[in-house]
């Protein structure tokens, strides 16, 4: 059952207004959320192989391809050969914030919550946007590089080799546990079939502008506007 409170914003199963106080952490996914590109696509751009590449991402967010971990590989291994100087240029010309970012994560920070950013996304963009935010907390995948120039493969980091949706969800679960909080205490915000693992988790799943798949599972979905229509929700 869904209800619709105001236009472009989709209540399913809960009423609003949510007690702001009842949640402690939320988090965010990245690349078509926080910010409006997919940088992988916009990364190949660089070789031409962004509608190689963008084809692969949009099936995988849409569901069709399952094994995000595999679909990842496939996409960086086009992107062997591009010069490291491309992610800057991809980061000061085409990334942009989505419309509310800034406003939803100064909001929830300063209601006490923390904030995570877990992408499947890549660190370079990842501590960028952590830091232009103020973001407590991030998780993305590593690009190999050799020579001024990406490899094709993925750097394993401490916590494993891809940050797929399980190590989203795992993430968000271990980030609760060490703030002493339960799951049902965090909200997470994605757009794709990867963000669902963590969304499930949460106390609070929301979908931004987010895949048919995600909006269907979603408790909230934002349809029209910015993300600081959540706020829209919570009092």
């Amino acid at each position: 059952m869904s209800t619709t409170p105001l236009p472009g914003l989709v209540l399913r199963g809960i009423q609003a207004p949510l007690p702001l106080a009842d949640f402690k952490l939320i988090a965010f996914d990245m690349d078509s959320t926080l910010i409006n590109i997919e940088c992988i696509d916009e990364i190949a751009d660089a070789v031409g192989k962004k509608a190689e590449v963008a084809a692969i991402t949009e099936a995988t967010m849409r569901g069709e391809i399952a094994d995000f971990r595999e679909s990842l590989r496939r996409r960086v291994a086009l992107l062997e050969g591009v010069p490291v100087e491309a992610l800057q240029q991809v980061y000061d010309q085409r990334l942009q914030l989505n419309p509310g970012a800034d406003i939803l994560v100064a909001a929830c920070k300063a209601a006490g919550m923390k904030v995570l950013l877990v992408s499947g996304g890549f660190t370079f963009f990842a501590n960028r946007v952590k830091d232009r935010l103020g973001i407590d907390f991030a998780r993305s995948n590593l690009l190999d590089e050799r020579g001024g120039k990406l490899t094709g493969r993925i750097v394993e980091q401490s916590w494993g080799a891809i940050c797929d949706g399980a190590e989203k969800r795992r993430t968000l679960i271990e980030v609760a546990s060490l703030m002493g909080i339960s799951p049902q205490q965090a909200i997470a915000v994605g757009d794709g079939a990867n963000d669902l693992p963590m969304m499930g988790e949460a106390g609070l799943s929301v979908a931004y502008h987010a895949k048919p798949k995600v909006r269907e599972q979603a408790k909230v979905s934002i349809e029209e506007g910015g993300l600081d229509r959540l706020l829209e929700v919570l009092a």
